[in-house]
């Protein structure tokens, strides 16, 4: 008998409340408007360790939980005004084993569009070139037992690999959702349009 796939999508422009089901991570100025419109604080970020030596989990995530393999994807847009801001895809354990995706910023021409794996308490950093023109973006993370393949598009019908990944620490449950965080500046304005999770059982 093949796998059975439930399918979870949330439309931010279409709800008023958070979805019962989901919850914040360090909880940002936000309202539900034509998306999830959310204002991050400032000098917030995730990073552990390596290179920089500082530790950090005091960015903005909205989770939910969630067992066993899963797709998760969502569409966002950006104005960035600082060095590093960003937003994008979290996957959690916890504060030292995690992955997240986004287009950091660097300035009015260039970002990285990258990844970040996290695995017990040591960050990595996997980076692309990106235009700062590029304001909108589209990201899909797919879990298979404790690995990852995380994907990007611009337009959502051409998807680009970004990396595989694994976490060593990870268990049947996640915390999975999106995320934001303003690094070094005082803080920047993004929207989410939507979640979509789909999930085998």
């Amino acid at each position: 008998m093949g796998k059975r796939y439930n399918l979870m999508k949330i439309d931010f422009s279409k709800i008023v409340t958070i979805p019962k089901d989901f919850y914040w991570l360090n909880e940002p100025t936000y309202r539900l408007a034509q998306g999830l419109m959310i204002t991050t604080k400032p000098e917030t970020d995730f990073w552990q360790r390596t290179h920089y030596g500082f530790q950090r989990d005091d960015g903005h995530c909205l989770l939910t939980h969630i067992d066993g393999d899963f797709t998760i994807e969502t569409h966002t847009q950006f104005n960035p005004v600082s060095q590093y801001d960003q937003c994008g895809l979290m996957i959690r354990l916890d504060r030292e084993n995690w992955i997240k995706c986004s287009v950091e910023y660097e300035d009015a021409m260039h970002s990285r569009l990258g990844s970040v794996v996290t695995n017990e308490g040591f960050s990595d950093w996997a980076t692309q070139d990106m235009p700062s023109s590029t304001k909108a973006m589209y990201y899909l993370i797919e879990r298979k037992g404790n690995d990852f393949l995380i994907r990007y598009a611009l337009n959502h019908h051409e998807w680009h690999q970004m990396r595989i990944a694994h976490l060593r620490r990870c268990q049947k449950t996640l915390k999975i959702g999106i995320y934001a965080c303003c690094p070094v500046g005082k803080g920047f304005d993004c929207q989410f349009n939507d979640i979509k999770i789909t999930q085998k059982t």
